[in-house]
């Protein structure tokens, strides 16, 4: 089923029960449906195709959902942007991805004007100040007609665009298609015995393949509800969850161990929640017991990429939990354990993970030579090291790849390092991460000068404020004489 007949399907079997909820704002299924279409007549009318990509740099409130359905139901390509991108970045991704229009809010339209000359096919951008404050986009959702039939897609037919963290120097669109989604869409029925009672508390990203999956794609396949964040701050998630009967939670481990280790939470009912689910990093072992006596919820952990839609492994409610493992794959994917020369080893071996299924991408977008690095003979090459046991669990074991996950955000080092020797004054420099609880890892730089040369380290971030999104900037900069001793 295509993604912009899913909320059709949805409307029409859930019409009057609650989608979306935002602060005080409640949108029903068919007011959701009727906006996303409203939005879509009016793409139709700025010239919009089927196929088009469409930007989207948008918090977590109902202007992204709306228009990441609307995109859908004209058979467009929805290019979900993180609103922490500079105007370089922001920049790179409206020419690469070749997007005909942007959607943002007032307060981020100021990036989009700083580069507007220098895009050759992304000339419109639609504004929003807010789901209850007049805008353009406030308008094109309100003016109608409020019936659009989303066309008929072939499965492989492209319904997202995600940037990844270049391998290289530049980030890559991974080209989501319908299937790919499709099937994301049905995980929290068939794994977590999801229902359309299920209220998602939805704080990660909705523009992470993460967050999509999880608190918008697989709550509205079943009718259930998302509640919506755009901060992550711990007291209001707490009043949320009592507040919304929230059922289950979505997210990094450090939103986990903030509740975990958050004075107040026992001043807060979260008897409501029946599951929490981690993923984007890894969650400490030891602690996932604690975590669940403490809040009588069971916390299952599973993995993915943005190359697979994300999930690809995932732990089961009924099934024993083995501590540090990833669980099993999910349905219709496969897992294996390849050694260098791409054969497989045997269980209990460390190998490179790969995956074959419905999930993986179509490939980088406008990029053979990249998408031919990582899918070889149908093979999705993560980058990650694993061993798999007897039992078919999967236990993640390092990485084969330069990658720092911070915060659940993926950095490749060599894109901050291009910018670090974009600045007068550098020779040379080596990123690294460096082991944090509550995000994971952060960025450090290495830092070697020209000779005679100093550098002063404020402007040296400044700079990389410019240049890159803030989690990519480095939290704790070293200069060093040397880098010939520094691994890689």
């Amino acid at each position: 089923m295509g993604l912009g007949k899913i909320l059709e399907e949805s409307c029409r079997s859930f019409a009057q029960k609650t989608a979306l909820i935002y602060n005080d704002i409640k949108l029903t299924y068919d007011e959701l449906n009727r906006a996303a279409s409203s939005l879509g007549n009016g793409l139709l009318d700025l010239g919009v195709k089927k196929g088009d990509k469409v930007a989207l740099m948008l918090p977590n409130t109902p202007e992204f959902v709306i228009s990441y359905f609307a995109v859908q139901k004209i058979g467009g390509v929805a290019v979900t942007l993180n609103i922490m991108s500079t105007p370089y970045e922001l920049n790179y991704f409206l020419k690469n991805s070749d997007s005909v229009i942007l959607i943002t809010t007032t307060q981020l339209a100021q990036k989009f004007q700083d580069i507007r000359k220098d895009l050759p096919l992304c000339r419109e951008m639609l504004a929003t100040g807010g789901f209850d404050e007049p805008s353009p986009f406030m308008e094109m959702v309100q003016a109608g007609p409020f019936e659009l039939e989303a066309p008929d897609m072939d499965p492989d037919d492209p319904a997202a665009m995600i940037y990844t963290s270049g391998l290289k120097e530049k980030p890559l669109g991974a080209v989501l298609t319908q299937k790919n989604l499709s099937t994301q869409a049905l995980l929290l029925r068939d794994i977590c015995e999801g229902t359309e009672d299920d209220r998602a508390l939805c704080v990660i990203p909705l523009f992470h393949a993460f967050g999509a999956a999880t608190n918008m794609l697989s709550p509205f396949r079943i009718g259930a509800s998302t509640v919506l964040m755009d901060q992550f701050l711990m007291d209001s998630i707490f009043k949320v969850i009592e507040k919304e009967k929230v059922t289950y939670i979505s997210s990094v481990p450090r939103l986990f161990l903030g509740m975990f280790f958050h004075e107040g939470a026992d001043n807060f009912d979260t008897s409501s929640l029946r599951l929490c689910i981690t993923g984007g990093a890894a969650m400490p072992p030891d602690l996932i017991p604690h975590f669940e006596k403490k809040f009588q919820v069971k916390i299952l952990e599973g993995y993915g990429l943005t190359e697979a839609s994300p999930v690809c492994s995932f732990s089961r409610i009924h099934l024993p939990q083995k501590p540090g493992s990833i669980g099993t794959p999910i349905p219709n994917v496969e897992l294996k354990v390849f050694n260098d020369e791409g054969r497989e080893v045997p269980r209990g071996s460390i190998g490179e993970l790969v995956v074959r299924g419905e999930n993986v991408m179509k490939g980088y977008y406008k990029d053979e030579q990249a998408t031919s690095s990582v899918i070889r003979d149908g093979w999705l090459h993560t980058g990650d090291l694993a061993l798999i046991d007897d039992d078919g669990y999967v236990f993640l074991k390092g990485l084969k790849k330069r990658l720092i996950i911070t915060s659940g955000f993926n950095v490749y080092p060599r894109e901050v390092e291009t910018v670090l020797e974009m600045y007068p004054g550098v020779k040379s420099s080596r990123v690294v991460g460096k082991p944090d609880l509550m995000r994971g890892e952060i960025v450090k730089a290495l830092v070697l000068m020209n000779d005679g040369q100093t550098i002063d380290e404020k402007a040296l971030l400044k700079h990389c404020r410019t240049y890159l999104s803030s989690y990519k900037v480095p939290r704790r900069i070293e200069f060093v004489s040397s880098l010939a001793d520094v691994g890689c």
